[in-house]
C-alpha cells in the first residue's frame, strides 16, 4: 500500500495534541459506541428476520465460513477456547495499545489515524441501529450454531451472554452483530502497523491480526461472513470521510480562534500599547514642573529655543561695540 500523507496529518506546535485532550475525547467515542449499543437493541424477532436474511444471502453467494469453523471450534477446545479469549479481550486492548503508541511514536499520523478510527465506529452505530441482527450462537440450535463462548464459559471471566463478564451479559446488546467492529478495529490496528511499523515482525501481525480476527468470529459463531465484509466496508467509507472531517474540525477551529485575538486587541492591546509608550517616556526623559516626564530629545529641543545662539550673540556683541 503506498505510504501517501493524508491531508491534515501534519501537526504544528501550535496545535500539537495533548494526551490531557485526547483521552476524554476516545472515552467520550468509546463512551457513545457503548451507549448506542445498548439503545439500538430493537425487538428480537426482527433481529432473527434480519439474521436469517444474511443466511439466505450467503447461501445464495455459496458463502458459509461460519458452519465449517463452528463446528472446528467446537469439536477442538485446544482451538475454541483461544478463540473466545481472543474475542473477549484483543478487540479492547490491541486497538488502545496502538492508539497510544502512535500518539508517542508517530505523532504526525496520529490525528489522522484517530479520526479514521471515530468516523468508522460512528458509521457502525448507525448500523446497529438501524439493522440489529441476531449473531448466528443466538440463532435456534436447528441452523447448526454452537456458542462457543457459552460452551467454554468455565475458562474465562465471560459468562453464558457474549463476552461480557458473569452476571454483566445484560449490559451489552446481543443483537449488534452488523457490522462487525471487531473485524473493522483489526484492520485498522493491521494498516497502522503495516504503514507505521517500521520492522518485519509488526508488518506481519499487521497482516495476521485481522485476517484471524475474521476467523475467529465466525468460528466463535459471534459474527456471519457478511458482518465481516460490513465491518471492512465500514472502514473503507470512515477513511473516505475522515478528511473532510478533520478539514470540518479545522474551519471551526479557525473560527473560533479567530474571535480571540480581536477581542484581547480590544480589550488590553491597545492599552498594553499606551503602557508601553508611556514607560518608554518615563525611563528615557526628564520630569517638568507638573510631574510629568518628557523625551530628552524634546528636552534638547526646548533648551534650544529658550537659548541664545552663541554665534548671533557675539554678532550683536561686534555691532554694539562698533556703534559706540
Amino acid at each position: 500500500m503506498p505510504q501517501t500523507e493524508t491531508p491534515g496529518t501534519e501537526v504544528s506546535p501550535r496545535t500539537r495534541l495533548r494526551w490531557w485532550t485526547e483521552l476524554p475525547l476516545i472515552l467520550l467515542v468509546y463512551g457513545c459506541y457503548s451507549a448506542g449499543r445498548l439503545l439500538a437493541r430493537g425487538d428480537v424477532s426482527g433481529a432473527v428476520d434480519h439474521g436469517l436474511a444474511i443466511l439466505r444471502i450467503e447461501k445464495a453467494l455459496y458463502l458459509n465460513a461460519e458452519h465449517p469453523l463452528n463446528r472446528l471450534f467446537t469439536r477442538e477446545a485446544w482451538l475454541g477456547v483461544p478463540a473466545d479469549f481472543w474475542y473477549a479481550s484483543l478487540h479492547y486492548l490491541v486497538t488502545p495499545v496502538i492508539l497510544v503508541w502512535l500518539f508517542r511514536k508517530r505523532t504526525q499520523f496520529y490525528r489522522a489515524a484517530r479520526t479514521w478510527l471515530m468516523t468508522s465506529t460512528f458509521i457502525g452505530l448507525i448500523g446497529f441501529t438501524l439493522l440489529p441482527t441476531c449473531p448466528p450462537r443466538l440463532l435456534a440450535s436447528g441452523h447448526g450454531f454452537v456458542d462457543t463462548m457459552a460452551q467454554y464459559s468455565s475458562y474465562g471471566w465471560w459468562g453464558g451472554e457474549a463476552s461480557a463478564p458473569r452476571g454483566m451479559g445484560g449490559m451489552t446488546n446481543q443483537y449488534a452483530a452488523m457490522p462487525s467492529l471487531h473485524v473493522g478495529w483489526a484492520l485498522w490496528c493491521g494498516v497502522m502497523l503495516w504503514r507505521h511499523g517500521g520492522t518485519r515482525a509488526a508488518k506481519a501481525f499487521g497482516v495476521a491480526y485481522p485476517l484471524l480476527t475474521a476467523i475467529v468470529v465466525m468460528g466463535t459463531a459471534n459474527h456471519y461472513s457478511l458482518d465481516a465484509v460490513a465491518g471492512i466496508a465500514v472502514m473503507g467509507v470512515g477513511l473516505l470521510l475522515a478528511p473532510y472531517v478533520m478539514r470540518a474540525v479545522d474551519l471551526l477551529r479557525a473560527r473560533l480562534s479567530s474571535r480571540t485575538p480581536v477581542v484581547t486587541a480590544l480589550s488590553g492591546g491597545s492599552g498594553s500599547s499606551i503602557v508601553g509608550a508611556g514607560s518608554s517616556i518615563v525611563s528615557g526623559g526628564c520630569q517638568t514642573s507638573a510631574g510629568e516626564r518628557i523625551p530628552r530629545q524634546r528636552e534638547e529641543r526646548i533648551g534650544s529655543a529658550t537659548e541664545p545662539d552663541a554665534s548671533s550673540t557675539d554678532a550683536g556683541d561686534g555691532a554694539a561695540a562698533a556703534a559706540r
